[in-house]
């Protein structure tokens, strides 16, 4: 899931009070008092003000104790109250709608307020008071100016494109999209119908189907919005605070011209544009659209995700039936979309990262300011490009230079494809890579804070490392192991201060995977994991923090999983089948494919080192398998052939015939009464959960929600049934475990059920996420 899952909106339904701040100014002539009403919602109103300025109302959302604006009960309350004042004051002519907070306009609805709608009726309820209040705002006698600064999201983006002109600042942190898609909903408050005619079909469907985030000088482009204001630097103010107020200038100048006819609110349309909506004013080319659209949504999704689909039928009753039909059809859709248990998984993770975004260990005693890598390889480079992008000096230490040359390109490649997306200047480029230095020796070593080694899988080599490191790291310095699968504690018996020593496992590629993996010891002190959580943090990444053993939390559950996939292809399945079995699950990768991309030798050593911890309850298929495979120099698409042969520029890979003969070689006889596609995907998946399950037993995972992350964000658990504790809630417990023992009549004890799972299956009322 991409960046993931970001506030939504959907417009509800408005209650509760506010706090009115008159302007200071006196009012103009024969306008009396009567821009305050003597309600006892002046002395309450919290979420919601409005100051009069000459003849332009100025309404100011601010949530009180929160970083972002949402459309709660109480804000929609106050607004409605609020607006309703606007329109009965004959004095004011237009209005201009702003956040008193710079990094968000409103960020989208109150997700809580939708969760705590018990039926989809509720739910269908919210989005028409918001339809009907956003209608009232679009068909609004008295112009009004929604001025944008920081996010405009879901709910937030379909305030601000009811109104009659739109106004954003120029700057990093102002975005506006529909990110429903992503939590499983659609635009609830007219956005369906709102976005099309505003920005075309094509750009809609992009923009509502994929959640994106568009920026100010792109929305400028399309449509979205009609003016920019570049922000401002410092001054007697915070360059923030100078350009919100520079912002509702400008704002309030435009409402003053719409309601005088200075300004137009019509917008001049290029050519290509007039094309487009002439063509897509012609049925048969709607229906070419729909059509495209639904094959690569069904392309993407699989048909698991309802929302997507939901989206393009509303979109299409709009236009073809009409308005009334169009917002019907969206506000039903809406309330379906919200009971529906893919919503529930996608918003139940929304809710975990947002938990995994916070440092549960407090604030460390010292901030991290100079971090060292050690090993410029794929993993190290990764972790260097995502620390010095985000202000943190980094030194980058390989023993080889050629290493070291290979590894430094990696990060100005990365840096670079930002340029090119224009998410970064070159100037920003080449200032972030003035703080990363790349060298051979441990030269600037004694000013780190914190070192990770990112060095080959050998515990040898790690613990020679550590020596070497600590000879010239600083009292305070952490050491940080970026192992997948060896245990902290063997680690950091080398140590000398093994209370510094953590485990740091990062995912690869680390600049696109959101996870971080955080490994604590029984030493290890609680600064050491606030520092490497304040550090995971500041890199961008949702943290989980897990205990220490073999293959941690996320190594462990793939084992098991991975095991059975070389089973299956002994069985006779070829990876195409298991790919496609797979990826019909919800996994974004085929299984073949992820031990491609793992890579086969990185595979196999993991599998050895957990074999011989866990031992036959890790088995499956043989271990032999790989190691031929290894032998060949099949490692995965590193070496450019494992399980299908990568080739640079080549989108449909074809399966290596090499792999014929050592497939042949390990054949064993399949049992068809558990061979099915369906036996198959689940004896992938029991193997997954029932591990994931044995880890919160042991004490390994603290609580189901980072276990259901972890899964998700790390090894690409399908999103839509919300990790491995939510779809055990949902499958059933009791049905998990009749699962299991119906393979293990076949295969053994790789299927025992767990002591923890039979508990919850002999108790239906139980549940991971109450």
């Amino acid at each position: 899931m991409a960046a993931a899952v970001r506030a939504i909106g959907s417009l509800g339904r408005f209650t509760a009070a506010a706090k009115y701040s008159p302007s200071r100014r006196p009012p103009p002539a024969g306008y009396a008092c009567r821009n305050i009403s003597t309600s006892t919602a002046l002395q309450t109103r919290t979420h919601v003000s409005c100051d009069i300025k000459g003849d332009v109302a100025v309404v100011r959302f601010n949530t009180p104790n929160s970083k972002v604006n949402t459309l709660s009960r109480q804000l929609n309350s106050e607004f409605t109250d609020v607006m309703n004042e606007i329109w009965a004051n004959e004095a004011v002519k237009s209005a201009v709608l702003i956040s008193s907070k710079p990094g968000s306009f409103i960020a989208g609805a109150d997700i809580d307020m939708i969760e705590a709608c018990k039926t989809s009726q509720e739910v269908t309820q919210l989005s028409q008071e918001g339809q009907k209040m956003l209608e009232k705002i679009e068909q609004s006698p008295k112009p009004i100016v929604a001025a944008i600064s920081g996010s405009c999201l879901g709910g937030g983006l379909e305030v601000a494109i009811a109104c009659h002109y739109r106004i954003a600042t120029k700057d990093k942190k102002t975005i506006l999209g529909t990110p429903e898609v992503l939590l499983g909903l659609l635009p609830g408050a007219g956005g369906t119908q709102r976005l099309p005619k505003m920005v075309g079909l094509p750009a809609a469907f992009d923009m509502m189907l994929t959640g994106r985030n568009i920026r100010a000088d792109k929305a400028k482009k399309m449509g979205l919005v009609d003016q920019l204001v570049d922000p401002l630097g410092p001054g007697v103010k915070a360059p923030e605070a100078r350009t919100i107020e520079y912002l509702e200038e400008v704002a309030i100048g435009f409402a003053r011209g719409l309601a005088n006819r200075t300004v137009s609110a019509k917008r001049s349309k290029g050519l290509m544009q007039k094309i487009t909506d002439y063509a897509m004013a012609l049925p048969f080319v709607r229906q070419q659209v729909y059509k495209t659209v639904e094959g690569k949504v069904q392309k993407q999704t699989k048909g698991l995700y309802p929302a997507p689909l939901k989206i393009i039928e509303v979109v299409k009753t709009g236009l073809d039936q009409g308005r009334d039909a169009g917002y019907l059809t969206e506000s039903q859709g809406f309330g379906q979309l919200a009971m529906t248990k893919e919503s529930k998984a996608l918003i139940g993770l929304y809710h975990g990262q947002v938990r995994c975004k916070k440092n549960k260990f407090g604030t460390p005693q010292r901030e991290v300011k100079t971090l060292a890598v050690l090993g410029a390889g794929l993993m190290g480079a990764g972790i260097a490009q995502v620390s010095v992008d985000k202000g943190l000096k980094t030194i980058l230490k390989d023993t080889a230079q050629q290493g070291l040359d290979r590894g430094q390109q990696q990060v100005f490649k990365g840096l670079n494809s930002k340029v090119k997306k224009k998410s970064l200047t070159s100037f920003e480029r080449d200032s972030i890579l003035s703080n990363l230095t790349g060298q051979l020796d441990y030269k600037g070593f004694e000013k780190a804070d914190m070192v990770i080694e990112a060095v080959f899988e050998d515990i040898n080599i790690k613990h020679k490392v550590l020596k070497e490191v600590e000879a010239v790291i600083p009292a305070h310095c952490i050491f940080a192991s970026n192992t997948s699968a060896l245990p902290i504690s063997q680690i950091a018996a080398a140590s000398k201060r093994p209370e510094k020593v953590i485990g740091m496992h990062y995912f690869s590629p680390v600049d696109k995977m959101q996870l971080l993996e955080i490994i604590t010891t029984d030493k290890t002190s609680q600064d050491t994991a606030a520092s490497a959580v304040a550090v995971g943090l500041k890199q961008g990444k949702v943290v989980i923090v897990v205990k220490d053993g073999p293959g941690f939390y996320t190594t462990r559950c793939l084992g098991p999983m991975l095991a059975e996939v070389v089973r299956v292809l002994q069985e006779g399945a070829d990876p195409k089948k298991i790919d496609a079995i797979s990826t019909a699950f919800g996994f974004p990768v085929g299984a073949a494919t992820l031990i491609d991309e793992v890579g086969v030798d990185v595979a196999t050593h993991v599998a050895e080192d957990l074999g011989k911890a866990f031992g036959e309850r890790f088995g499956g298929g043989s271990i032999d398998f790989f190691k031929v495979m290894v032998e060949k120099g099949f490692l995965g698409r590193k070496a450019g052939k494992g399980f299908y042969v990568y080739q640079e520029g080549v989108k449909n890979r074809s399966v290596n015939s090499g792999m014929d003969e050592i497939l042949a070689r390990f054949k064993v006889p399949a049992k068809p009464e558990v061979c099915t596609d369906e036996d198959i995907q689940m004896r992938l998946v029991t193997r997954f959960v029932n591990e994931a399950a044995m880890c919160l037993q042991e004490g390994i995972l603290s609580n189901p929600v980072e276990g259901d992350i972890g899964a998700v964000f790390g090894l690409g658990f399908p999103p839509c049934l919300g990790g491995p504790f939510r779809y055990a809630d949902s499958y059933g417990a009791k049905q998990l475990v009749d699962k299991l023992r119906k393979y293990e009549a076949v295969y053994g004890s790789q299927f025992t059920p767990c002591q923890l799972l039979l508990d919850y299956a002999n108790s239906p009322s139980k549940k991971f996420h109450q």
